[in-house]
């Protein structure tokens, strides 16, 4: 029997609502019993909070529009009913001629295989009309669904399906459903790069005695087949790190795209680090590992746009080149790219992975002509390797990587062999407004709209959101007092779980941001936006009027004379 939508609906509200992680196992492990192993990929893929398409061309400016309709079909909600599309409101609004909207509409339930098939229809769509085909083919999948159904697959479109079902407890799902040790499913994830399809392996061969295990086992490293990347922790300093590292390499942290680079013969493969393929986009990439010697290989890296002085570009000039498949010639010639790798995992039929960091970069250096290694110092002195960081930094780049000469490449696994150092950028800013949390922080407000002060108008100028960097006592805090701040005043309070959207509040409130960088951003008042922006601590002791300025903001981004 077909998994049904509203059954994985059903659990993932239990994993939102359960504390144990043991439960949350049980749930999901649960579900994947039922499901046959061409629906394996798609629960787990949906489950986690993704498409499996990854992007299937919907803004949430079309989702919302569409859901506000649906709402309004369906009639007032209940006080306690969940808002239709996670921490935004839905008001009714005006239907649009030829889309007409009906909820509710009575037929045989939705299955997760036929909801994942209008994915893979919206996402194949191009061409002129390609939104108002896209609207049609969600219109009707929405219109078969449930008030609940629909709100989750709008949480799972837009990518805001926070819930518990993270990596580690997914891992162990599967491993309990299919009767295997989670460590088989767990290498077999890192190795093969799809969670998903280690699920569909697993699972297809769970009634084989055996043969979950031997499917498992079969996934390997393969050059053609990407695998997840490993990753760094991170440390305030430069003798933070060294003092977790004592002898290590320093390397520069380049503020590019993680590729990883695949050659099999004359074939070549790029990846990003979401493991999407970008070859075709990449071709001065592509040639400069074609006129290598070896022959079979696998190159983790990073690809950036520089400046004529070797500066790079600003991080959005580099994502765009990538994002985009349309005349490649004409961007490669406006945009080049330049590659910088650091590690070899596979050289001429011989795994490295397992290779001390050491011994697999040597064998990079030998591979490879200088202009494509990463600048890299070893020491275990202070002095230079704060040096080597000033220098980094200076020339452009995000800061350095320090990296242990005696460790194996940990793929997918953030580890203490890598540990990345950036100057750290704050800010005093004053909230705008806040978003009613969700998954486990429903009841609270939670993202914050953040803005800096222009002293020219008197006004603010927002720079972005973030809810990352609250504890709970901070959200509990900011709550109580947000909402004592709210303009117009709200009729929920702190805790309520019914309440959801956007609360605009008088800009009393300061808090301290931390962030990566700035970028230019369209969607924002002063065209600008601040990188991985964190809240460090509320700042109630501070008035507005003394919150940093937008020119403090413009300090940090290279202009638009000065991006190429």
């Amino acid at each position: 029997m077909a998994v049904l939508l509203r059954d994985l609906v059903a659990t993932s509200d239990a994993v939102t609502s359960v504390p144990g992680r043991l439960a949350k196992i049980e749930a999901i492990a649960g579900l994947l019993r039922q499901a046959s192993p061409a629906e394996a990929p798609v629960v787990v893929a949906f489950l986690a909070g993704e498409l499996r398409q990854r992007q299937i061309g919907v803004g949430y400016a079309g989702l919302s529009g569409l859901l506000r309709e649906f709402a309004a079909a369906d009639g007032p909600a209940p006080a306690d009913s969940p808002a239709p599309a996670g921490s935004h409101p839905m008001a009714p609004t005006v239907r649009q001629a030829g889309s007409p909207v009906t909820a509710g509409t009575a037929g045989a339930p939705l299955t997760v295989a036929e909801t994942d098939a209008v994915f893979a229809d919206a996402g194949t769509v191009t061409g002129q009309g390609s939104q108002a085909a896209r609207r049609r083919l969600l219109a009707g999948l929405f219109g078969r669904a449930s008030a609940g159904e629909r709100a989750f697959l709008a949480r799972l479109i837009t990518g805001e399906l926070r819930q518990g079902a993270q990596e580690g407890v997914m891992i162990e799902a599967v491993a309990r459903a299919a009767g295997v040790p989670a460590a088989e499913v767990r290498r077999a994830h890192l190795l093969g790069g799809s969670l998903p399809a280690v699920a569909q392996a697993a699972l297809a061969a769970a009634g084989d005695d055996g043969g979950a295990l031997a499917a498992l086992r079969s996934f390997g490293l393969e050059p053609g087949r990407p695998l997840q990347p490993m990753l760094a922790s991170s440390a305030p300093t430069v003798a933070d790190a060294l003092a977790k590292l004592p002898a290590a390499a320093l390397e520069w942290k380049i503020d590019g795209i993680r590729i990883q680079v695949h050659r099999r013969g004359d074939a070549i493969s790029v990846f990003t680090r979401t493991l999407d393929d970008i070859t075709t986009r990449v071709p001065e990439i592509t040639e400069a590992v074609l006129a290598l010697s070896a022959r079979e290989l696998v190159l983790d890296g990073e690809a950036v746009a520089l400046f004529p002085d070797g500066r790079p570009r600003p991080f959005q000039v580099t994502a765009g080149r990538l994002g985009s498949h349309v005349d490649v010639p004409r961007l490669r010639a406006e945009v080049p790219l330049t590659a910088f790798f650091f590690d070899l995992l596979h050289l001429d039929g011989n795994d490295l992975i397992e290779a001390p960091a050491g011994e697999r970069h040597t064998r990079l250096a030998a591979v490879l002509p200088s202009g494509l290694l990463i600048p890299r110092l070893v020491t275990g002195e202070l002095p230079a390797a704060a040096e080597f960081f000033a220098g980094a930094v200076g020339r452009g780049h995000e800061g350095v990587v320090v990296k242990s000469l005696d460790g194996r490449y940990a793929a997918g696994r953030r580890g203490s062999e890598w540990i990345k150092v950036k100057p750290r950028h704050t800010l005093d800013l004053v909230v705008l407004a806040a978003e009613w949390g969700h998954g486990r922080r429903r009841g609270w407000l939670s993202n914050l709209h953040l803005g800096a002060r222009d002293p020219d108008t008197g006004g603010l100028v927002m720079l972005g959101k973030t809810f990352k960097g609250l504890t709970d006592q901070m959200l509990s805090w900011q709550t109580e007092r947000l909402l004592s701040l709210a303009d117009p005043p709200q009729p929920h309070a702190a805790g309520d779980r019914s309440a959801y959207g956007v609360v605009r509040v008088r800009p009393e409130l300061v808090v301290e941001v931390a962030f990566d960088g700035v970028q230019a951003s369209p969607r924002y008042p002063g065209g600008l936006a601040l990188r991985f922006a964190r809240v460090l601590r509320h700042r109630p002791d501070k008035p507005a009027s003394q919150a940093d300025t937008i020119g403090a903001v413009r300090a940090l981004w290279p202009g638009p004379g000065n991006d190429g």
